[in-house]
């Protein structure tokens, strides 16, 4: 079983910077997600196990997943955060197939960060 833990949510005035934080416990393919309340949860961005990355359109250019496999971490650094963005962020890995910003495409799970995004 994969353990995922995420970190770094927060709050921030629009045209801010976070970076979200997720640490691992097996490597695999990894993606993050988002549910906003109401809302689906969505993808973000996935990453394949060879480095193929798959952003969202509404998020490209302003996001950008990275990883550092000799601390057992990825990231999501978010710059030119908008209202909109605001949601639970959820870390997640171990693609079992399918669309690679379906979130059914994952089997584990984070338990989420919030991330809220003022005007």
């Amino acid at each position: 079983q994969v353990q995922l833990m995420e970190s770094g949510g927060g709050s921030v005035q629009a045209g801010g910077s976070l970076r979200l934080s997720c640490q691992y416990s097996t490597p695999n393919a990894m993606g993050w997600f988002r549910q906003a309340p109401g809302k689906e949860r969505e993808g973000v961005v996935s990453r394949e196990g060879g480095g193929r990355t798959y952003y969202a359109d509404s998020v490209k250019g302003r996001f950008t997943i990275s990883t550092d496999f000799g601390k057992n971490m990825f990231y999501l650094q978010m710059n030119n955060l908008k209202p909109e963005d605001t949601a639970a962020y959820y870390c997640a890995s171990r693609y079992v197939g399918g669309n690679w910003l379906d979130p059914s495409s994952f089997r584990y799970w984070g338990q989420g960060t919030q991330v809220t995004v003022f005007p």
